[in-house]
């Protein structure tokens, strides 16, 4: 229908009556906006009867979502990002009625929009569709195959914390031992024969690692102090999708930032879901021939 460039760096407009939104319990199926449809159309003609006039509005079509607008004011209305919407279909008879349902992002309740256009019913419907599937492979491309991989490094820095705990442990169980077997050596050693005090070892005669390090106040050999460790810098990068980088050697509790793991995880289910397409029948009675 239209060009990718088009709805990727643009946006495709179309103007069109809204006849409103109502909620629906499913997220797909012909009968599912049918009903929708024929509801809206009730409350109109209710609505037309007593003077008043359908609002007209302005649809904006790109891989971002369909945006809904004021058509003088551009004010946006409703923003249906696309990975949202899962249901989209038009009416064969009729050429101007056409429905999509998306999932509200507030409420995460399904939510059916119904419009009609003139004569181009079919036309959104597949320029919606193409944009769906722009969308698709642009997430695919940047981020969306990277979730798995980020779940994994997740799953990577928990094993570490792990290890890093239980090799704690172990160390203060060698500990245990080694004050144990000094405690043996003293009370078996005779009285008065004590020996100058040297820097205590462990079971393998190697002086025991403390975090607290002396090397500060060692001189080098050509007597100066040695330069100090460098600290590791504060400052911490984050990639385009606002995650910190994966650091082995800093490994803290938090994984990445649950709004952005959310967020990518939503959106994987969504365009997992797919859009599925569909030219139906909505007026089937003759009050549903004209809104």
């Amino acid at each position: 229908m239209h060009t990718p460039e088009a709805l990727s760096k643009h946006y495709i407009p179309y103007n069109a009556k809204f006849l409103g939104s109502t909620e629906v319990e499913q997220p797909k199926g012909t009968e599912v906006v049918r009903d929708a449809v024929r509801k809206l159309k009730f409350a109109r003609h209710i609505k037309k009867s007593e003077g008043q006039k359908i609002p007209k509005v302005e649809l904006q079509i790109s891989i971002y979502g369909v945006k809904i607008l004021e058509p003088k004011t551009k004010e946006v209305q409703h923003n249906c990002q696309l990975h949202r919407i899962s249901f989209c279909a038009d009416d064969k008879t009729d050429k101007r009625i056409f429905t999509f349902i998306c999932k509200d992002s507030e409420s995460n309740k399904h939510l059916c929009y119904v419009f009609d256009s003139e004569k181009c019913a079919e036309e959104i419907t597949l320029t919606i569709g193409q944009a769906f599937n722009l969308a698709y492979r642009k997430f695919l491309e940047s981020g969306g195959k990277d979730v798995e991989t980020r779940k994994q490094i997740a799953g990577l820095q928990k094993r570490i914390q792990d290890l890093e705990t239980e090799n704690m442990e172990l160390k203060n169980k060698v500990q245990d031992l080694e004050n144990q077997l000094r405690i043996t050596q003293v009370s078996t050693s005779p009285a008065g024969s004590a020996t100058p005090k040297s820097p205590s070892t462990d079971i393998f005669d190697m002086i025991p690692f403390s975090p607290i390090s002396h090397q500060s106040s060692i001189p080098t050999p050509n007597g100066t102090q040695p330069p100090p460790v460098p600290s590791r810098s504060t400052e911490i990068k984050r990639d385009l999708f606002g995650a910190e980088p994966f650091d082995p050697f800093n490994c803290g509790a938090g994984d990445f930032p649950p709004d952005i793991q959310s967020k990518l995880d939503e959106m994987q289910e969504g365009f997992k879901m797919g859009l599925t397409l569909e030219g139906t029948v909505f007026c089937l009675d003759p009050l549903d021939s004209r809104c």
